[in-house]
């Protein structure tokens, strides 16, 4: 009975600092951000008004958090939907295929993931330059370009930071899946081949269901990432412009911090916050299946 005490009170100990600075930078001010939305207040002013939901109302009449909600679900669905996709053809490919210097790919693709998002802005910046950046150079040898492409324009921003994203995430992604797949048996593929299934179909109906633990847990992991990923990137790439275009959730709470709208700014934290929490729980019932065993 002492040893069961002493026990517990050992792991109590062990676990405390860990809860303790977990309910204080992480649920103390979740809590308080739902708090100051309900108020009003600048940004340095210690006087709080009490304005109920009328942030919130505020908020959804807001044409450019709107457009930056719009923007923040584009690039979740769209940089994860192809991320995914050439992640786990990338990994099936250098798993299954004999290739000279796989190691070499391995490292290759793993490295943009190791870089910060500064220097990958900068990357991107310098190839999306409209005079001598390395994108119009190499368009420009194989037709005109006296008007130069504004990759970084109202109509081309938001492609150009899906690029860098995807460009960004790839890596780390395919290094997992190869992980996973590394552990399939390789006489069910054998198997399979006796019975005639050729690679494409052994990569949908062997690869992908045998790792589909893996797949549903780092895609709520990104899709969740990519909202925070979406603002580092814009901030350090766009600043949200031209003219708002490439504007997403996060950098628009910022900045309406930074105009002195700070309990507006908590509002529009929160509905961040919900919609992402939403989102997860969507993607997890959706993505359910029973683990199958091998």
């Amino acid at each position: 009975m002492k040893r069961s005490k002493r026990r517990t009170g050992f792991l109590l100990v062990c676990v405390a600092p860990a809860v303790i600075l977990f309910f204080i930078f992480m649920i103390v001010p979740t809590i308080n951000v739902f708090r100051m939305s309900l108020f009003e207040r600048g940004a340095y002013s210690p006087t709080e008004t009490f304005v109920g939901f009328q942030n919130f109302e505020t908020l959804f009449q807001d044409t450019r958090f709107i457009q930056a909600m719009q923007n923040t679900i584009l690039l979740i669905v769209v940089v994860t939907i192809i991320t995914f996709a050439l992640a786990l053809v990338f990994a099936g490919i250098l798993t299954r295929e004999k290739l000279r210097g796989q190691n070499f790919f391995r490292v290759v693709f793993y490295i943009p993931n190791i870089l910060s998002v500064v220097v990958i802005s900068g990357i991107f910046s310098a190839i999306y330059q409209p005079e001598n950046g390395l994108l119009n150079s190499i368009i420009g040898l194989f037709t005109d370009m006296t008007d130069p492409i504004l990759w970084k324009g109202e109509t081309l921003v938001m492609l150009s930071l899906i690029i860098a994203m995807i460009w960004q995430a790839v890596g780390y992604y395919m290094v997992m899946y190869m992980a996973s797949m590394a552990a399939v048996p390789l006489d069910l593929y054998e198997s399979a081949s006796l019975d005639g299934a050729g690679r494409v179909r052994q990569f949908f109906q062997i690869t992908i269901p045998l790792i589909w633990t893996n797949i549903r847990t780092t895609l709520t992991f990104f899709i969740i990432s990519t909202i925070n990923m979406a603002f580092l990137f814009v901030k350090a790439m766009t600043s949200g412009g031209p003219n708002g275009a490439s504007e997403v959730a996060l950098s628009y709470m910022y900045g309406q911090k930074d105009a002195g709208l700070y309990g507006y700014s908590m509002a529009i934290g929160v509905v961040i916050f919900l919609f992402s929490f939403i989102l997860s729980a969507l993607v997890n019932r959706a993505t359910k299946r029973e683990a199958l065993q091998y």
